[in-house]
């Protein structure tokens, strides 16, 4: 294990530091707090109406007195099933409020796997709306026996949308969401809250099996919450209190959760909360709404870079922009800098780490490929991949390891697992990587992506950076497939630009001849309209795995 001054903390940009005090604290603290310090200003501007941090402040204590009242509270689950709406913030807080653990599901979860989750998670409430395809769901969860009560937040109520909605029928356990706050008086004195208590189950992984909850104290989320503003307010472009936030990305996930909305209540921003991503809407909000920052994730830039208004779009508004969730293509980055003069900046994190982990500087020399450098208070080191309790060397190839107190304490109902993913008290991440001597990390791959091809280990990820080089190219997956003579061989599936024509395989391997090694060459090419993404956007290696395993048998 290192020791101060760590590698990393001479890369750090001016002003900032490794041991800045961070603030561990609760999410009813960090609501209360905003609500005190910027209670007339807008927290929220949604389809035509703002919000402010008063009534932001208000709704939630009055959806936690609605929970105290109806008996839901300390060590009760209740489940998140909602879109990018303010009844996502409002429940969030004024459950965090009355101690009530929270468990998000995602919209894009196949009915199976929203009753693995309920089921998991002891979730017997859920939070929904009346949003057709999810109310629709929602209802089969409930006449399935996994729910005693569904609240339905009515979409209406923030305006109309032009969204198709669904009547909520007259039956017992199911009430609107209005219903079930009327009436409801904030307590003189809530709940006792501690930092250490689990505030949410944030279902992850799921590749191999059912996803894992992992849990999420409200000190790992207020923790993390402190480290991104210890690294950014000593930043050149730190952004001004005033700032305009595109919320796009969705609230059931742990980048958008922590990263923007909470770190923007904590700041007193102004966000325009989106219920979808529409390159086109982004460019308006930049251009017409003067949003200051857009935080994505890499499919996102890649829509706006490759859309025919990104050349004369007046983006001049735009101070900071950001990619995270993915590893972001380094020609989609110099094609956004050559364009605005501004870097694409982004980093590294995971579920498990709340999700801060690293940061790439916007200042100093840029390198390529980078994730960053680990954030204030974070400790990060790599391992070598036959003994997580070996650390590796400057420029060494291993598994990544973090330790701060913005991870997770383990996996919930799973205590095998949780203490398989620790040694030596940092949390083992499952990425393959290296630090350099300046202290920057860098990714070559997830542990279970690599591709053993004739004994070389071969990362996806270099040889999908390499090819994102091509002109013609928009979005793509390398991943393995079986290959008589060296067991696994690389392919990469490819979508083109529009406009663009197919190339050959053997033209595309002359293209990456000087740019990936000759065991990195794809022996397979196929193109594709599109490719499979996650459910907030992520391009899906395991997805097309599976398809290609289904179809080969």
């Amino acid at each position: 294990m290192a020791s101060r001054p760590f590698a990393w903390e001479k890369s750090y940009p001016a002003g900032v530091s490794w041991d800045t005090p961070i603030n561990i604290t609760t999410l009813g603290d960090l609501i209360d707090g905003a609500v005190k310090a910027h209670g007339e200003r807008t927290v929220f501007e949604f389809r035509d109406r703002s919000i402010s941090y008063a009534d932001l402040g208000a709704r939630a204590d009055q959806f936690g007195a609605a929970l105290k009242r109806a008996g839901i509270g300390s060590g009760t689950t209740v489940a998140l099933y909602l879109p990018n709406t303010p009844h996502h913030p409002i429940s969030f807080f004024g459950a965090a409020k009355a101690g009530v653990r929270l468990a998000h599901l995602s919209p894009l979860d196949a009915e199976r796997v929203l009753a693995y989750k309920l089921k998991d998670a002891g979730a017997r409430v859920l939070v929904t709306t009346d949003i057709a395809p999810l109310f629709g769901m929602a209802l089969k969860l409930f006449d399935a026996g996994l729910l005693d009560r569904l609240i339905v937040a009515e979409d209406a109520t923030w305006g109309p949308s032009g969204v198709p909605v669904l009547p909520i029928p007259p039956k017992p356990g199911i009430t609107t969401f209005a219903h079930f706050v009327e009436g409801a008086v904030p307590p003189a004195a809530w709940p006792i809250v501690k930092p250490d208590d689990v505030a949410l189950l944030q279902y992850t992984g799921g590749t191999t099996g059912m996803p894992k909850g992992a849990m999420l104290s409200h000190g790992n989320l207020t923790a993390a919450v402190s480290i991104y503003e210890a690294w950014q307010q000593a930043l050149p472009n730190g952004r001004p209190e005033d700032d305009k936030v595109i919320l796009v990305l969705p609230l059931f996930h742990i980048y958008a959760l922590t990263s923007v909305m909470l770190r923007q209540v904590a700041r007193g921003s102004c966000m325009l909360l989106r219920m979808r991503f529409d390159a086109e809407q982004t460019l308006d909000d930049i251009e017409k709404r003067r949003a200051t920052v857009f935080p994505g994730v890499p499919t996102m830039w890649i829509a706006l870079v490759n859309h025919p208004r990104f050349a004369n779009t007046d983006l001049s508004s735009l101070a900071y922009a950001a990619s995270g969730g993915a590893a972001l293509p380094v020609e989609i980055a110099r094609r956004f800098e050559g364009r605005t003069g501004m870097r694409l900046t982004g980093g590294w994190g995971m579920t498990e780490t709340s999700p801060s982990g690293t940061n790439v500087p916007n200042t100093g020399v840029p390198k390529p490929g980078t994730i960053g450098l680990p954030l204030p208070g974070i400790e990060m080191d790599v391992a070598a991949l036959d003994d997580p309790h070996r650390v590796l060397n400057t420029g060494e190839i291993g598994e990544l390891r973090i330790k701060g107190p913005n991870v997770t304490r383990g996996y919930w109902n799973r205590p095998e697992e949780s203490a398989a993913s620790f040694a030596d008290g940092f949390f083992l991440t499952g990425d393959i990587g290296y630090m350099d001597e300046d202290g920057f990390f860098f990714i070559v791959d997830r542990k279970k992506d690599m591709i053993i091809s004739g004994g070389f280990n071969v990362y996806p990820q270099m040889i999908e950076q390499a090819i994102y080089e091509h002109p013609a190219v928009a979005e793509v997956i390398v991943i393995g497939v079986p290959d008589g003579y060296r067991g696994e061989a690389a392919k990469a599936f490819v979508s083109l630009r529009d406009g663009a024509e197919p190339f050959t395989l053997e033209e595309l391997r002359v293209f990456l001849a000087d740019k990936v090694g000759r065991h990195e060459m794809p022996a397979g090419l196929e193109f594709r309209d599109s490719l499979p993404k996650t459910t907030v956007g992520k391009l899906s290696r395991a997805e097309l795995r599976n398809e290609i395993k289904a179809a080969t048998g």
